[in-house]
């Protein structure tokens, strides 16, 4: 099995006892969720009746938002005035949410407007300066972008210069050079005094629409909680308050389109949460504008017509499913790219190629990002038209625009933010893009081999484990970045059931227990269930970290675990024990060992292309590599050498044995004497081995290791093609001869490599590594 996929990150710092009770006197917490939140920052009671409570103090005054009177009043004039207003939106989940509930508002002070969503494909992200030229030539007097604009400089400056003012709401980062807009609605806008700066495209939109309706318009609150999930921005301040009551304005939501998504998503109304947003709703709202135009989703969101949404809902979904299986394709492909040698040697990845559909890159990005650890850059050009388009993902450590942005001249067109890029470049600047974003990996001497951090919030007991207890830190939500759902380790834990599960056998699935604790728990791993294989023959000890969850079932309501990782102790050894030998037992790539030079030479003819060697003749093995050992040694020394010589991390034990000499023991001294007995006599034929076994009812093989053992201390002799006693020989005990010492130790090795339970070899393979 693969190793740990983080590098697990416990919380240690331990909750005052006086605080603790407390607070446990003072709210509703348990002593679980109160240690969480107090490991999370919270110290002092006041801090926690806070954060539980829905404070309407946290929601900031939008006009603290830098040019939002100069904004709103410019909306203001242009309703009285009649003019032609355009909201310029953008094709993500963000983007569409932002769209409608800026129409929605401007429709409701009475404004002439029409809302206008670029093609990812035709227009790419952003202003378009064609279509600004064309919506100008149509009479647009205002134009007021959301969730996009502040990286729109050439669209925006010729829109000013046409006297067509161009009002900026955005929350990507801000460029060294900004548009010469009228207003530049941002919540980090340089100098601003607004006191948050995580919200989304969304999140600003509704903060215009709130001062432009002088009221927060709770009608919205159902799509600030879409798009504030979908664009991942921080889940705390306003926005975990405002996307928690939006999430219950979404159980009861009035618009057609919500409902009839819902509904194909299949999402339960009752428990609606942000998990089914992030996993059900937005990945159908993004389909449509990485596969096709994004406008049909705002009409979705905006539309009172039941039976239009209806129809809206099922195409979307359609679409959705159609978008899953071209990201399979394209990511089977950019992983082979991926895992080239010369990419493997590499801090980050820069993968370009031909016909792939563009609006899946991002996705396709962000597992590379998973499989491999390493910022990516996923680009396409189309008909071989020279310009390669894409997007990148990046990790928490390493900041993707701020290291592309240095080279922006040398793009066609860019933008995007710490994790995540939108990049347009020629054919002929695909290797600076690429060494751009090395050098930067370089300088800030970043490293894919360290493994991404798991922060763990708590060591759980599986009795810990209950319904009330998953209700309570569901409390603690909306879940989201900065907020992270509850992470629990579970300790030494014993697994049963293992099996995968799901399309391919993709996912994985077992039972867990622990020692000592009543209950037994369900366990998940997505993506996982390759492990299916090899968890089984495992006899270390085991710890898993995952998420708290209920799962219904027919009615029946019970907790289980999501899987986050499971951490190995000490060296992996999976047991395959086997008296059989079989071609699919070398298929993957590893380091087969061998103690027998002829089954070697003999498995080597019939599997090529594998790595096969003598237990001798390896050493410095990569730790990476597996170490399979085929056959059993005639002696655990020789084991204890090969494992000392090269401190694997992980070992497969096949031990096959073309005879088993423990189940078969040693002659016994009557066999001996029986045998030697006979031969004295008289003359018997050499070839005779057969009736001696069925005269004195020994068994063949033993037979003939006797007469072997006999011929080594020189007690027998061949004459003449007879058998017979060498009167003249020395005396000699049977230990004295080398085969019968041989088979004493083999019958030796095979009790303890062979017989031992999995835990007790694991115990006695662990015991060969050198100690540090």
């Amino acid at each position: 099995m693969q190793d740990n996929k983080y590098s697990w990150n416990k919380v240690k710092e331990k909750m005052p006892t006086d605080l603790l009770k407390k607070v446990i006197d003072e709210t509703d917490l348990n002593e679980i969720t109160a240690r969480i939140l107090y490991n999370r920052g919270l110290h002092d009671v006041e801090a926690f009746k806070s954060f539980l409570k829905d404070d309407p103090e946290l929601i900031h005054d939008p006009y603290l938002m830098h040019d939002m009177d100069k904004a709103v009043n410019r909306i203001q004039t242009a309703v009285e005035k009649g003019e032609q207003i355009l909201v310029y939106g953008d094709y993500d989940a963000d983007g569409v949410t932002s769209t409608s509930i800026m129409y929605e508002a401007l429709d409701q002070v009475g404004a002439n407007v029409e809302y206008f969503v670029p093609d990812r494909f035709k227009d790419g992200y952003g202003p378009n300066l064609e279509e600004y030229r064309s919506f100008i030539s149509y009479g647009v007097q205002l134009i007021i972008t959301v969730d996009n604009g502040v990286a729109g400089e050439e669209a925006i400056n010729y829109a000013q210069e046409n006297d067509v003012d161009v009002i900026v709401t955005d929350h990507h980062e801000l460029p060294e050079k900004l548009p010469n807009a009228y207003a530049i609605v941002h919540p980090r806008y340089p100098g601003s005094e607004y006191p948050f700066g995580g919200l989304s495209g969304v999140g600003v939109a509704f903060k215009v629409a709130t001062a432009l309706l002088e009221e927060i318009p709770e009608d919205y609150l159902d799509l600030y909680a879409i798009g504030t999930v979908a664009d991942l921005v921080s889940m705390t301040d306003e926005n975990r308050m405002l996307v928690k009551l939006g999430i219950q304005q979404l159980k009861v939501t009035q618009r057609p389109g919500l409902s009839a998504l819902i509904k194909v998503a299949g999402i339960k109304l009752e428990g609606l949460d942000e998990q089914d947003i992030g996993f059900g709703i937005a990945p159908r709202l993004n389909a449509l504008g990485r596969l096709s135009n994004a406008n049909e989703a705002v009409e979705l969101l905006t539309t009172l017509d039941e039976e239009r949404a209806t129809q809206l809902a099922e195409d979307i979904d359609k679409i959705n499913q159609k978008r899953q299986g071209i990201v399979q394709e394209i990511y089977a492909d950019a992983k082979v790219l991926a895992l080239t040698e010369e990419n493997q040697n590499k801090q980050t990845l820069v993968i370009a190629g031909h016909d792939w559909h563009k609006g899946v890159l991002g996705i396709v990005a962000s597992r590379i990002v998973e499989l491999t650890n390493k910022p990516t850059i996923v680009l396409s050009d189309e008909n071989g038209d020279g310009i390669y388009k894409g997007s990148g993902r990046s990790i928490e450590s390493f900041n993707l625009f701020k290291a592309l942005n240095t080279k922006r001249a040398d793009y066609e067109s860019f933008g995007g933010h710490h994790m995540a890029v939108g990049i347009s470049v020629k054919a002929d600047k695909l290797e600076i893009l690429d060494t751009t974003l090395e050098d930067a990996a370089i300088d800030e001497q970043l490293d894919y081999h360290v493994k991404p951090i798991l922060k763990i919030d708590e060591t759980l007991g599986n009795d810990e484990v209950s319904e009330q207890l998953i209700n309570q830190i569901k409390q603690l939500g909306p879940f989201g970045t900065d907020n992270p759902i509850p992470v629990f380790e579970f300790e030494r834990v014993i697994l049963e059931n293992i099996k995968e599960i799901g399309k391919n056998g993709g996912h994985l699935k077992f039972k867990f227990s622990q020692d000592g604790q009543k209950k037994s728990i369900d366990g998940i791993a997505f993506g996982r269930g390759e492990l299916a294989e090899s968890l089984p023959y495992i006899s270390n000890d085991i710890n898993i970290v995952g998420k708290l969850s209920l799962n219904e079932w027919q009615g029946n309501v019970s907790v289980q675990v999501l899987i986050d990782d499971l951490n190995v102790s000490g060296l992996q050894v999976i047991d395959r024990r086997t008296s059989n030998l079989n071609p699919d037992m070398f298929k993957e790539s590893a380091e087969y060992i061998f103690f027998n030079e002829k089954l070697l030479k003999l498995l080597q003819n019939k599997i090529p292309n594998r790595t096969m060697n003598l237990y001798n003749d390896v050493t410095n093995l990569s730790k990476d590599a597996t170490m399979v050992l085929v056959d059993c040694p005639t002696e655990v020394a020789q084991l204890k050498e090969v494992i000392s010589n090269n401190q694997p991390e992980k070992i497969v034990t096949y031990f096959f044995r073309q005879v088993d000499y423990f189940a078969e023991g040693m002659p016994s001294r009557e066999n001996f004497k029986q045998v030697f007995g006979l031969l004295n006599s008289g003359d018997i034929a050499k070839d005779s081995v057969s009736k001696i076994s069925n005269s004195l009812r020994i068994e063949q093989n033993n037979v003939r290791f006797i007469i072997n053992v006999f011929f080594e201390l020189d007690f027998v002799k061949i004459e003449n093609g007879l058998l017979s006693i060498n009167r003249s020989a020395s005396q000699h005990s049977l230990e004295e001869a080398p085969l019968y010492k041989q088979r004493e130790q083999m019958i030796q090795t095979q009790g303890d490599l062979l017989y031992s339970s999995s835990a007790d070899l694991t115990k006695l393979i662990n015991n060969f590594l050198i100690s540090e």
